[in-house]
């Protein structure tokens, strides 16, 4: 059996989902592109082809290999894209939960059904269809839970918002003891330097205390202000709209001192050095064609752990959400849990969110 733990994005990291890029099938008519950047790419004839992208995929695998990480890799689905296995599940703390993702990429998740399988069933969690939810969406991060997400009435006319209110809105009476924290982030069905799919497409949390983040990804600045305070301004690498764009907030961590990343990021893996990490480059150019990235096509099952904080992100709260504005509400005593109930104070859930 697998005994999953996952308590942030960072502990060392000892079995995880990796995708496969094999058998996608032919390039997408332009109408059915899930994504602005995927779009960009089928109009300009340079969609990626399956056997750059399983070189890719490949050297990722000797990377994890390099480092002793156990690797299960999807079972094959003939012409069908499963490259993104952060998007149909993740795990936090050690419970398995299947998104609620497109209709069109329901397949996905019975190809990993022989890992399934080896989960002790009653930590096999499938959200509700009224609430979406994907992995790239959420980032577990000690007695926090970070999640992207669309606040906005016109929610369904974007094919790009992945996550709505009602799956925060799960995630939290999931998790009580957590203090789950709301991002409003921009969204684009045309133009993919104006377009966060995910959380993780405008921001990650690293080891020592950094943290990458792209300010226009979020709708909100109140909500940027929080994370840029939360892990301090001197240890937020701030990208640009094309780096966001070539998706350099979606590195992986094998360790709190270990990255993967793109080997084209040159300001990023400069600076990661820098700051004392390791980072190991490998090519990725073509999946990112896609928008996505490293922390996209890797679910983790189980990490050494749980994350040590540093004393600034100990403050606990009453766990409750408050989805205008991103914020925990304060309450209680400091180092007590509370109820983890949530209160909607500002926003009300509208049409088919």
């Amino acid at each position: 059996m697998i005994k999953l733990n996952i308590n942030d994005e960072i502990s060392r990291l000892r079995s995880v989902i990796l995708g496969r890029a094999d058998s996608n099938g032919p390039v997408p008519k332009l109408e059915n592109a899930y994504d602005p950047k995927s779009a960009e790419h089928i109009k300009a004839g340079t969609y990626p082809k399956d056997e750059d992208m399983v070189k890719e995929m490949a050297a990722v695998a000797q990377v994890l290999k390099k480092y002793g990480v156990e690797v299960f890799r999807p079972h094959s689905i003939e012409n069908y894209n499963q490259i993104f296995s952060r998007d149909i599940a993740f795990v936090i703390e050690d419970k398995f939960i299947i998104a609620n993702i497109l209709d069109d990429r329901s397949k996905e998740i019975e190809a990993i059904a022989h890992v399934i399988e080896q989960i002790d069933p009653s930590k096999v969690i499938e959200f509700p269809e009224h609430a979406h939810i994907e992995g790239g969406d959420v980032m577990p991060w000690g007695d926090y839970i970070f999640v992207g997400t669309y606040y906005g009435d016109d929610y369904s006319s974007y094919i790009t918002a992945r996550t709505n209110l009602k799956g925060v809105e799960h995630l939290q009476k999931l998790f009580p003891n957590k203090r789950v924290k709301s991002f409003n982030l921009r969204k684009s069905n045309t133009v993919a330097t104006e377009n966060a799919l995910h959380l993780d497409c405008c921001f990650q949390p690293l080891g020592k205390g950094k943290a990458i983040i792209h300010k226009e990804g979020f709708l909100i600045e109140e909500e940027y202000n929080w994370l840029v305070n939360f892990f301090g301004m001197d240890n937020c690498f701030h990208i640009t709209k094309q780096e966001m764009y070539d998706m350099n907030s979606n590195i992986f961590s094998i360790s709190p001192e270990v990255v993967i990343s793109e080997r084209n990021f040159t300001r990023l893996n400069t600076w990661l050095r820098k700051q004392g990490f390791t980072v190991e480059e490998v090519p990725y150019a073509e999946i990112s064609k896609q928008e996505g990235l490293l922390r996209c096509t890797t679910m983790p099952l189980v990490r050494d752990g749980s994350l040590q904080k540093p004393s600034r992100q100990k403050e606990r709260g009453n766990g409750k959400i408050d989805y205008n504005s991103g914020y925990v509400h304060q309450g209680g005593d400091k180092g007590s849990r509370g109820s983890g109930r949530i209160e909607v104070d500002l926003f009300q859930h509208k049409g088919d969110q």
